[in-house]
């Protein structure tokens, strides 16, 4: 008798289909295309188009172009924190019950769910920065680039914020809860008022934020100004911390299958 056996996919099932099916679904999601791609924008040039914001030298470019970077690294908060924690909604679903019944590898859905979320900030910190260019923003073209690049990748530790979130918090409101203390973190961490402007006990606290390292690190290109071990030991700990978190949701969620 010929016994079967069942092959398993390559990369663990990790495909670029599976991500194409996922961005067409998350496309279809209006809620979440406002929120991730227009408000950043729209905050943009709610604050930081003033006449006087554009005469004001930054390093090699404007204020301006120093609020559009914090912009574009909010959108990119925004938008990897939303792709990370639409597994709340699969999850409450059942969808991803069905997943494991395939021969999906967990790290495998994990990494279909970074790479989502690191497409929608790529896009985020473009729309962003395009609405920049024609809206006044001065850079050093070497800036444009280095910043845009920083506060995409740098916004990885979101799209793990958001993986965590997505498990730990119910699928009915969970933006509405992580858009709020998204924009707290960005108070406290310094995007939205520089650190030096925060007094000396806030720019500490600011220092032990997510949002810190990741906001400096961006904006270092333009303004050659901050620690940069800090801030990058800032995103990597935070980074650590986040997907450590997913990961032991994850195979909690797993075991009661």
């Amino acid at each position: 008798m010929t016994v079967m056996t069942r092959s398993l996919p390559r990369f663990g099932g990790f495909s670029l289909g599976m991500i194409k099916l996922e961005l067409r679904r998350l496309a279809r999601n209006k809620r979440t295309v406002i929120f991730t791609l227009i408000f950043p924008a729209a905050f943009f040039l709610l604050f930081g188009t003033s006449a006087d914001y554009k005469t004001e030298q930054v390093g090699g470019g404007n204020l301006t172009g120093y609020v559009l970077v914090s912009m574009a690294v909010y959108g990119a908060m925004l938008a990897t924190t939303s792709g990370g924690a639409m597994v709340s909604i699969e999850r409450a679903a059942g969808w991803s019950r069905q997943l494991r019944l395939t021969p999906l590898r967990p790290y495998a859905y994990i990494a279909t769910k970074i790479v989502l979320a690191m497409i929608i900030g790529a896009v985020s910190v473009a729309v962003a920065f395009a609405v920049g260019a024609v809206s006044g923003a001065q850079l050093p073209v070497s800036a444009w680039i280095l910043c845009g690049l920083l506060a995409w990748v740098c916004a990885l530790v979101f799209a793990a914020f958001g993986l965590f979130m997505g498990y730990l918090l119910p699928s009915e409101n969970v933006m509405q809860i992580l858009g709020p203390a998204l924009a707290v973190l960005s108070f406290a961490g310094g995007l939205f008022v520089p650190v030096d402007q925060l007094g000396s006990t806030f720019a500490t606290i600011a220092k032990f934020t997510p949002v810190y390292g990741v906001g400096e690190l961006a904006r270092y290109p333009l303004t050659h100004d901050g620690n940069l071990w800090l801030a990058a030991l800032n995103v990597i700990v935070w980074t650590a911390l986040f997907a450590a978190g997913a990961m032991w949701r994850f195979r909690r969620d797993t075991a009661r299958v």
